[in-house]
């Protein structure tokens, strides 16, 4: 297993004369939960993106799992995958319908019973049958998880992982994911606006302002340096550009 699971180095992204990104440099350590974190327009989307082979940058390198993104995509993608409540499943299909789709794009060996392990583990056994637009946004939220993990990924995309689900769901999810990394020595990156999920999870904090890097950390370490109580108000702090005065009051 390489040491870091991505590594990117000058990275940059242009639309015209606009800089999503420009100069963003940082590594993520194999079998660890990061989070990439920052305001709306900071650039965590177009970063992502670029991780994720659907962008490709401007400028810089981008490193999955020892591999190049530009020149290694299709041999990097089958270990790779993506949950946001926010893109959602075809709706007219089944909930099964949808996970045998992606057990058939990952080549999934036996689609089937991974697919009966998934709902058990995900309680979404009820739900195979139903339509994905039928679904509650709790309900979608799990099944989205549940298509991401169908082919036991090493790197593990996630945005806003327990959107909607109730605090007891979210609690056994945030479980779930750390059990995960320990099992599979798979590693999690991770977007995320609940900052105690953050606090919980997360071996390091990536903060993001204005497209670049402008800070990373542990949660610990954020809230030493900051002088914070919580992730939140360091979170405020790095948004609305108020670090250096954190920083000197602290």
């Amino acid at each position: 297993m390489p040491s870091f699971a991505v590594e990117v180095s000058s990275l940059a992204k242009y639309f015209g004369q606009v800089a999503a990104i420009e100069d963003v440099n940082f590594k993520v350590e194999s079998g660890s939960i990061t989070a990439l974190l920052g305001g709306n327009g900071a650039g965590k989307t177009t970063t992502i993106s670029i991780l994720m082979g659907l962008l490709t940058p401007s400028k810089g390198d981008v490193y999955i799992l020892a591999k190049n993104m530009i020149k290694d995509r299709y041999s990097i993608l089958p270990n790779i995958n993506f949950s946001s409540p926010y893109v959602d499943l075809p709706h007219r299909l089944t909930v099964e319908e949808n996970l045998k789709v992606y057990a058939e794009l990952y080549s999934i060996s036996s689609p089937n019973e991974r697919i009966q392990e998934l709902a058990n583990r995900f309680d979404i056994e009820p739900l195979l049958g139903q339509k994905t637009g039928q679904l509650s946004a709790g309900q979608k939220t799990r099944v989205a998880l549940a298509k991401a993990l169908i082919n036991h990924p090493q790197l593990l995309f996630l945005d806003e992982p327990t959107a909607s689900l109730d605090p007891d769901t979210a609690d056994w999810v945030r479980r779930y994911l750390q059990e995960y990394v320990a099992e599979k020595k798979a590693t999690i990156l991770l977007a995320s606006h609940h900052m105690g999920e953050v606090e919980r999870l997360c071996d390091t904090v990536l903060m993001m302002r204005d497209g670049g890097i402008v800070d990373t950390g542990s949660p610990k370490e954020l809230l030493k340096k900051y002088g914070r109580q919580n992730m939140e108000e360091v979170f405020l702090d790095i948004a609305r550009n108020r670090v250096q005065q954190a920083v000197t009051n602290g």
